[in-house]
């Protein structure tokens, strides 16, 4: 790489880092305030909490990485524009292709990055966060419940009683448990339960024992009554689906023919081309007249570019998952919207694609 290539790759990485950075730290912000709006710290303690904001950042860092390159291009672009070093570079026979084709040269690093972490870290992180998730969120946490107080949910119709607990062996005694179904109303009575650990593979779940489960329907002739020694109690909802998906090793999605499953596939291989196409689209932004007014534009301009890819990228993930799109274009049509886009708007690649053929 030439001393030419050096400068420009400085004044586009730099304002990268410090863009990601940036980000980072909105991110994270609004993250610790929405789990201590929620209770989050209460339930898991400030240290899980950390924790989980850290897994989330991981998982966010797919899209803030090309959001952050895209603002470094335009922003060191428009810098040098400015400052009249473009026309210095084009002066010396440095022209539009060879920074086009820097540019390029400079995403390929970043690209690999953006696809490392939404292949390999995106679904260890959600891995993570699935448990801690459902630690903080379950009703079946018995790490919400203090002793002698009845807990109740409007939403699932289920009230829970404990007569003692031991937060250190997650044990109670004297377990009551109701819920009310579309079918019948269900009373669980046992001498003792225990919080079992949770997995990957398991949402929260409850060990009873020694206890007696009532049945009552609402046609008093279908009541019933179980005894049991041992008894499982497992709650699971549809978020744990979501995240398993999106939990799932790339491997497992690339052999599933679920369209979910192809859909979250598709999204994690896209985030390299999108990184790339992304930065090509900036480099167009920044061919405009030194002036401020101009620039100030340009921003706008920009930024509204990419509020449309990302909806779009969004809209076109839900619907491979509904069945509303094949899985073949799948997601992949917006990625040849913006290399259209890209085609358009720099001459120069248009004039090397004739020249190909």
């Amino acid at each position: 790489m030439g001393i030419i290539e050096r400068y420009i790759s400085r004044e586009l990485l730099l304002p990268f880092f410090v863009v990601t950075i940036i980000l980072i730290g909105l991110f994270v912000s609004f993250s610790v305030a929405r789990f201590l709006t929620g209770a989050v710290a209460e339930t898991l303690g400030a240290i899980a909490m950390f924790k989980l904001v850290g897994l989330k950042t991981i998982i966010a860092l797919e899209v803030l990485v090309p959001i952050a390159f895209y603002v470094a291009v335009i922003h060191g672009l428009s810098r040098m524009n400015r400052d009249q070093e473009i026309n210095v570079l084009r002066s010396v026979g440095y022209g539009d292709n060879q920074i086009i084709r820097t540019v390029f040269i400079i995403s390929l690093p970043i690209a690999i990055l953006s696809g490392a972490l939404s292949i390999y870290a995106r679904p260890w992180a959600y891995a993570e966060s699935y448990v801690m998730n459902a630690q903080a969120e379950a009703e079946l946490n018995t790490d919400r419940f203090q002793p002698g107080r009845f807990y109740g949910s409007e939403k699932s119709g289920r009230v829970i009683f404990i007569r003692r607990k031991d937060d250190l062996e997650k044990r109670m005694e004297g377990v009551f448990h109701y819920i009310r179904t579309a079918e019948n109303r269900e009373i669980i009575v046992s001498r003792e339960g225990y919080q079992r650990p949770m997995t990957q593979e398991q949402w929260p779940h409850i060990e009873l024992l020694d206890g007696k489960i009532y049945r009552l329907g609402y046609d008093a002739v279908r009541d019933s009554t179980v005894q049991f020694e041992k008894m499982i109690y497992f709650n699971e909802n549809d978020q744990a689906q979501n995240y398993r998906r999106k939990a799932a090793s790339t491997q497992s999605l690339w052999n599933s023919e679920q369209p979910q499953e192809i859909a979250e596939l598709q999204w994690r291989l896209s985030r390299p081309a999108a990184t790339i196409l992304l930065a090509l689209i900036a480099v167009s932004f920044t061919r405009t007249a030194p002036r401020k007014d101009k620039a100030d534009r340009t921003f706008i301009v920009a930024a509204l570019v990419f509020a449309v890819y990302y909806n779009l990228s969004g809209l076109a993930k839900t619907w491979v998952e509904q069945g509303v799109v094949a899985t073949v274009p799948g997601i992949w049509w917006v990625y040849g919207l913006l290399f259209i886009v890209v085609v358009l708007r720099l001459p120069e690649l248009r004039l090397f694609l004739s020249a190909r053929k």
